[in-house]
């Protein structure tokens, strides 16, 4: 007992001398010692061309103009690409990304705080203030705001992403104070879901030719080409209206018979009459069951819309005149979908097929694990694979790897010349070619 209790006692006074060393500055191993604990394990070890600790739990990551922007709760910065250095920081509650490498900007602004700013995306310098909108949205080609001077009277304005004057304002009568911050929701489409790839991970798409803004219990369908307000749609408590493409698609659900029938017609904006009609077609706006509440948009990309038939095969659509691009067999599934490709998981779950609407059939395949999931970008097919955890990003086109890692990190942006995957705090870039 004697001897312990010398052991602890002897403990005691070396952690007591370090401690009077490490505070009058003779010695300090502390520094090194949090050091060692916090050092992060490697992403993606072997592939990953950097890594680097970022502020926090990103609520997105963009890649454009030779950056990568991050944004949090109440913060956005900028890394190079090149060696992941930060460049800058900015206080803000909300993000956004428009243009392309060219021309990229980032839209920043506050909550509850009319206005926003747009910064140069290598240096944070501010191009341009907006004291007056209270919401903003961000594409590869434009910048749309909203401001609303007075309940119900609204002006929308198209701005080029370093423009100095709008391209084009319209007023959107009726539709109140209900859009607010960076790209709030409005009646399109919605991607398949994934846990693994975030939803924006290919960056800001083009500008729609046809957008809606909902507010009052109605939607005005506003053509983005001429700056003009082409027609207001207000559905009915069983409809769901979504703009998509060209078309303004109108989902009615009826319940019957203890079960929910639903019919999708889309109408040409400008004339209001219906190009094409489809009875007995589900396109996913509400839960299974009999209520037929309608809560979502319809699932899809671009402007191809994913339905399930009256018999429950999968079908993806194009929106514009109401082909049936692909029809599928029970049990498979569609991962992704944009108007080029469409990934579809067998009934097996053992491989992923990527079927080519321009050409008709099959481009590639390759195999699957169990629960994988799969995104398309303008730059990559991206992989999310469990059991070995892994990410493979392949070309869309031919299906050939463009970099494969070993790792369960989150695949939050891509861009044309590699992936940035976030784990924890620790972000990675993973190039093309890796």
């Amino acid at each position: 007992m004697a001897s312990g209790g010398s052991a602890k006692g002897y403990a005691l006074v070396g952690v007591v001398v370090v401690i009077v060393l490490a505070t009058t500055g003779v010695w300090n191993p502390f520094p090194r010692i949090w050091s060692w604990i916090n050092q992060s394990d490697p992403i993606a070890e072997g592939v990953a061309s950097w890594q680097t600790s970022i502020g926090g739990s990103p609520r997105s990551v963009t890649i454009s103009g030779g950056a990568i922007v991050v944004g949090y709760r109440t913060s956005v910065e900028a890394y190079g690409i090149t060696a992941g250095v930060r460049l800058w920081k900015s206080d803000a509650d909300w993000a956004g990304v428009a243009g392309g490498d060219s021309d990229a900007v980032v839209v920043v602004g506050r909550l509850l705080t009319k206005g926003y700013e747009v910064l140069d995306p290598a240096t944070g310098a501010v191009r341009r203030r907006d004291t007056e909108a209270t919401a903003v949205w961000t594409y590869a080609d434009a910048v749309l705001d909203l401001r609303c001077p007075r309940a119900g009277e609204c002006e929308l304005s198209a701005w080029e992403p370093r423009g100095s004057q709008p391209m084009w304002t319209v007023g959107t009568p009726g539709i109140g104070f209900v859009l607010d911050a960076a790209n709030p929701d409005l009646p399109d489409t919605q991607p398949p879901g994934s846990s693994r790839i975030a939803a924006g991970a290919g960056g800001p798409r083009r500008l729609p030719s046809l957008i809606g803004l909902p507010g009052d219990g109605k939607i005005e369908v506003v053509d983005t080409a001429q700056g003009r307000v082409v027609q207001t749609r207000t559905p009915g408590r069983d409809q769901r209206v979504a703009v998509v493409g060209s078309r303004v698609l109108t989902v009615t659900g009826e319940a019957r018979d203890g079960t929910c029938y639903y019919s999708v017609i889309a109408h040409d904006p400008p004339n209001g009459r219906p190009v094409w009609q489809r009875a007995a077609l589900n396109l996913r706006t509400a839960d299974n069951g009999s209520s037929c509440k309608q809560d979502r948009d319809p699932a899809g990309g671009d402007e191809v819309v994913l339905g399930v038939d009256s018999v429950g095969r999968p079908e993806l659509i194009a929106a514009h005149d109401g082909r049936v691009l692909w029809r599928g067999e029970k049990g498979q599934s569609v991962l992704a979908v944009d108007d080029d490709y469409a990934l579809v998981r067998t009934a097996d779950s053992k491989t992923l097929v990527a079927r080519s609407f321009s050409g008709g059939g099959v481009a590639w395949r390759r195999g699957l694990t169990a629960n994988a999931q799969a995104a398309l970008t303008p730059y990559a097919a991206v992989v999310a694979q469990e059991k070995p955890a892994r990410v493979i990003a392949v070309s869309p086109r031919s299906g050939a790897v463009l970099t494969e890692a070993r790792t369960d990190a989150k695949v939050l942006a891509v861009g044309p010349g590699g992936l940035i995957v976030v784990a924890g705090r620790d972000m990675a870039y993973l190039p093309f070619g890796s």
